[in-house]
C-alpha cells in the first residue's frame, strides 16, 4: 500500500544550508502529494519555543532544529536534531506513513546528530533537548 515516496530536493538543499551556513534555526517538513516537502523555515534568530509553536497540534511532521548549547566544560556547541512529531491526536494512517518513512528521510539528511520521536510536547521539552545534546 505504501507508495515509494521521495524527499523533495529543496528539502535536502535547505538542510545543507542549515548545516553548513546556519541560515535557519529550524526546518519543518510534511508529506504532501507522495513526497516530503518543505513547510516552514525558521530564521536564525528564532528560539526553540518559536519552533515548537510552528508544529501543528494534530498533524504529523518531520522537523530539524539546530540547537545551540554550552557543554559542561563551558564550550559553545550546536547539534542538529531530527524530530519526528506524531501527536496522539493525528490520524492513525498518517502516523503509520510518517513512521514508515522516517528512516528514509533521516538517510537523506546527512548530518543529523540526534533523533527524537515525540507524540506530545512534553516529550520534546527544552530540558529533554538539552539532556540529549549533552
Amino acid at each position: 500500500m505504501l507508495l515509494l515516496m521521495a524527499v523533495h530536493d529543496e528539502c535536502k538543499v535547505k538542510f545543507l544550508e542549515l548545516k553548513a551556513k546556519r541560515n535557519y534555526r529550524f526546518i519543518i517538513f510534511k508529506i504532501e502529494a507522495q513526497q516530503v516537502v518543505l513547510e516552514k523555515l525558521g530564521c536564525p534568530e528564532q528560539c526553540y519555543e518559536d519552533f515548537t509553536n510552528s508544529l501543528p497540534a494534530d498533524e504529523c511532521r518531520y522537523a530539524v532544529f539546530d540547537f545551540d548549547f554550552i557543554t559542561n566544560e563551558n564550550c559553545q556547541k550546536s547539534k542538529i536534531f531530527f524530530i519526528a512529531w506524531s501527536p496522539d491526536t493525528s490520524k492513525v494512517r498518517m502516523k503509520m506513513v510518517y513512521a514508515s518513512l522516517k528512516d528514509r528521510v533521516t538517510g537523506e539528511l546527512d548530518g543529523v546528530q540526534v533523533e527524537l520521536q515525540a507524540t506530545d510536547p512534553s516529550e520534546m521539552s527544552l530540558d529533554i533537548i538539552k539532556s540529549r545534546a549533552l
